[in-house]
């Protein structure tokens, strides 16, 4: 029994030195503190804020209205206001979180603003504000706003790459439009990529309840600090089940950063193509077992990857200091800079470790991360044909996006997006002008026909 209470003694010290977040409020039936998170809470509740959206949408009508026979044959007046469609109001909801006070800025989930024509805030204490939205990052799905407004209260920032699996977390936001609800749990996994959610993935996934809007809201750890974007849920029977996922605050900051700067992100590329080690890779590169990384694939010619000395059969092990593990991940690292940083790039070459310096350079001419030209074209590897008239389909994944949208292998593709296309440098330059659709011109047999990619 002494030696219970003595456990108990420890514990309680524990949960009361984690950073003041735990208040000593309730007692149990000794009179002793029982363990909170009341008081951190207080300090962060007012940060996270309600979104609603409100879009305007033409409402149907019935097409026989448009027919003037049938308008005259009915006596139906041509008066303009019959003519108009009417219009119906819409509203969403979603979760965002002030990470700045003086300047009124929230940061939420591009989803969640997303073809909206006005955006509303509302604030724990009543207040509500109409917002302006400062800009986007749709490939890593935020969304940074405006509020004018006093007395705003902003969220502490965190630093999401110390967080560690296990760690405790809250995750606070407006789940099923409710209101203000907190739900608490664990760092589940860290740099979950591959899920198809968005254009760069490096989530967070936590067992913390995560629900629809809940989106754009915060996941805290027990200081009350600022580490993720919740913005995601797997829900195969509609509702929680315990696997969400928050963007980590680090990358979202960096979006975050350029809007509020330029109004836009901009991401450049180092400019090579890589490829998931597998086991077959790890055997036939005659590498250790268990060996992590990416082996590089390619080599963008003049690109910066080339011009700093990386080359084909190279493993990227680690980004400035931080271990790189999978194509989706080495994504997320890159995008996480602007276009002019360098970067620190450890590499295996022939067994040996190697660092390089490589500055990110413009997008333009040089393959995605993933190795694919666009992210439309994911899954797709393209060749130039022996004519340098064109580039070809050299693989095609059946499952991929263009696949179901009818390219195949040996199709030759000499133009996109109105753009003369002789080689696969001119093909990323055509591509580089749209990222969200492609219009191209396919030579397939003695045929010839365009397709559109959006």
């Amino acid at each position: 029994m002494r030696a219970f209470k003595q456990l108990s003694g420890i514990l309680l010290l524990v949960l009361l030195f984690m950073g003041k977040a735990i208040a000593a409020l309730p007692a149990d039936v000794e009179g002793k503190p029982l363990p909170s998170l009341s008081k951190m809470l207080k300090s962060v509740n007012p940060a996270v804020v309600n979104i609603a959206t409100f879009s305007e949408q033409q409402q149907r009508t019935n097409p026989l209205l448009n027919d003037p026979f049938f308008r005259r044959f009915f006596n139906i007046p041509e008066h303009e206001e019959q003519n108009r469609r009417p219009q119906k109001r819409q509203m969403s909801a979603g979760s965002g979180v002030i990470v700045d006070a003086k300047k009124g800025i929230v940061i939420t989930n591009n989803h969640v603003i997303k073809r909206a024509d006005e955006v509303r805030v509302s604030l724990v204490d009543g207040r509500h504000f109409t917002a302006k939205v400062l800009g986007t990052d749709p490939d890593l799905d935020i969304a940074v706003l405006k509020i004018d407004a006093d007395n705003l209260t902003a969220v502490k920032l965190g630093d999401s790459k110390q967080m560690e699996v296990g760690d405790f977390v809250v995750a606070i936001g407006n789940p099923f439009g409710l209101g203000q609800t907190v739900t608490t749990g664990i760092v589940s996994a860290l740099d979950r990529t591959g899920l198809g959610i968005e254009g760069y993935e490096n989530f967070i996934q936590t067992d913390a309840s995560i629900n629809p809007g809940n989106s754009g809201g915060a996941l805290v750890n027990l200081r009350g600090e600022l580490i993720g974007i919740n913005t995601a849920i797997i829900a195969p029977a509609g509702g929680n089940v315990g696997i969400g996922f928050a963007i980590p605050f680090d990358m979202a900051k960096s979006s975050m950063d350029q809007i509020i700067e330029h109004g836009e992100v901009k991401r450049g590329q180092i400019g090579v193509g890589i490829q998931d080690i597998t086991v077959d890779l790890q055997i036939a590169l005659d590498l250790d077992n268990g060996q992590q990384g990416v082996v590089v694939t390619n080599v963008v010619e003049d690109s910066p990857a080339q011009k700093a000395g990386i080359k084909a059969d190279d493993i990227i092990i680690a980004i400035n200091g931080e271990e790189t593990k999978s194509t989706g991940q080495l994504r997320s690292q890159i995008a996480k800079h602007q276009i002019g940083d360098k970067l620190q790039v450890k590499l295996l070459r022939n067994g040996k470790v190697r660092q390089l310096n490589v500055a990110i350079g413009e997008s333009e001419a040089m393959i995605a991360a993933d190795g694919s030209l666009h992210k439309l074209l994911q899954d797709v590897k393209f060749e130039d044909v022996d004519d340098g008239q064109g580039v070809a389909i050299s693989e095609i994944a059946p499952d991929s996006y263009a696949a179901y949208r009818g390219l195949r292998p040996g199709d030759i593709i000499v133009a996109a997006n109105k753009i003369r296309v002789k080689n696969v440098k001119d093909f990323a330059k055509a591509l580089a002008k749209d990222s969200d659709k492609i219009l191209l011109r396919v030579k397939r047999g003695r045929n010839a026909f365009y397709l559109v990619l959006r």
